[in-house]
C-alpha cells in the first residue's frame, strides 16, 4: 500500500512539473492593445509592444511601418517613429496615459521617413533623440529632419535596468540601417534589414544589395538565441526571418 501511494505521489508531481514547465515554455500571447485609423500597438512580451504606422506608397500601395517600444521600471524606449507627427503625438500620448512611463529616447534605425517621419513630435516633448552617424548625414543630405545625438558603431540604452542595444552590421537596406536587440525580452527589432517571410526585395533605391546578406549573417551570428524578429514592414517572427532575408539576397 506504502508502495502504491509513493507510486501515485511520484506520479503526481512530475505531472505538476509537466504543466509548470510547458507553461513556461507557452509564448506569450500576443494582444492588440491600441487601434485607431492610423496606429495599432500590439504587446509582443511582457515588456515590448510593436508599434505600427501607415504610409501611402506610389509603388506598394498603403505600406504597413513598424516600429518597437521596449518598457522596465516605469521608463520606455521607442526606435522608429511612426510615419508623421499626428501618429507620433498619438503614441506618446498613449505611452504617457496608459503606460504611465517616461519615454527616455526616440532611436530612427535609418534616414528614410518610415523611421523619423514623426521625429518633430518627439522633439516638441522634449524627447532625447539619437541616431548612427550616417543616419544624421543622410538625413541632413535629404533635407530630412535629423536625430540631435549620434553613434559610431554602437550604442547601449538603459531603460530602467536594463540595457536595448543598437548596432551598424553593415549596408543593406540602405548604409545606416542598425538593429536593436532587447536582452531581457530577446527581442530584435530589424527594421527594413530584415524582411518579413515571403516579402519581395521591396525599395532598393538606396541599398547595397551585394552586401545585404553578409550583413544580415553577421546579425544572426551575433544573436544565435533571439526569439522574436521584428522587421520594418508585415509580420514578425522568430530567427526564419533572418535566414529568409539571407537567402532572398544571396549572390550565387
Amino acid at each position: 500500500m506504502k508502495i502504491l501511494i509513493k507510486t501515485l505521489l511520484i506520479i503526481v508531481i512530475s505531472t505538476i512539473n509537466l504543466n509548470c514547465n510547458s507553461q513556461k515554455q507557452e509564448a506569450f500571447k500576443a494582444t492588440e492593445v491600441y487601434k485607431s485609423k492610423d496606429l495599432i500597438v500590439t504587446q509582443i512580451a511582457e515588456n515590448a509592444f510593436k508599434h505600427t504606422s501607415f504610409k501611402q506608397t506610389k509603388d506598394f500601395g498603403n505600406v504597413s511601418c513598424n516600429g518597437l517600444i521596449v518598457r522596465n521600471n516605469n521608463e520606455v524606449t521607442i526606435f522608429d517613429t511612426p510615419t508623421n507627427n499626428e501618429n507620433s503625438e498619438e503614441l506618446i500620448k498613449w505611452i504617457k496615459e496608459t503606460l504611465h512611463c517616461k519615454i527616455n529616447a526616440i532611436v530612427p534605425t535609418h534616414f528614410h521617413d518610415d523611421c523619423l517621419g514623426g521625429l518633430q513630435a518627439f522633439f516638441e516633448n522634449d524627447i532625447p533623440s539619437y541616431a548612427h552617424y550616417k543616419t544624421i548625414e543622410l538625413a541632413k543630405e535629404n533635407n530630412f529632419i535629423f536625430p540631435k545625438n549620434s553613434f559610431m558603431d554602437s550604442l547601449i540604452l538603459k531603460v530602467g535596468n536594463e540595457n536595448t542595444i543598437i548596432k551598424f552590421f553593415g549596408e543593406g537596406h540602405t548604409k545606416d540601417n542598425v538593429v536593436v536587440y532587447f536582452p531581457s525580452e530577446n527581442i530584435m527589432f530589424g527594421g527594413c534589414l530584415i524582411k518579413e517571410l515571403n516579402a519581395n526585395k521591396g525599395y532598393l533605391g538606396d541599398a547595397n544589395v551585394s552586401e545585404w546578406s553578409n550583413t544580415v549573417e553577421k546579425v544572426k551570428r551575433e544573436y544565435p538565441n533571439v526569439k522574436i524578429v521584428i522587421p520594418g514592414h508585415g509580420e514578425y517572427g522568430d530567427k526564419k526571418l533572418l535566414d529568409y532575408t539571407i537567402s532572398l539576397f544571396k549572390t550565387h
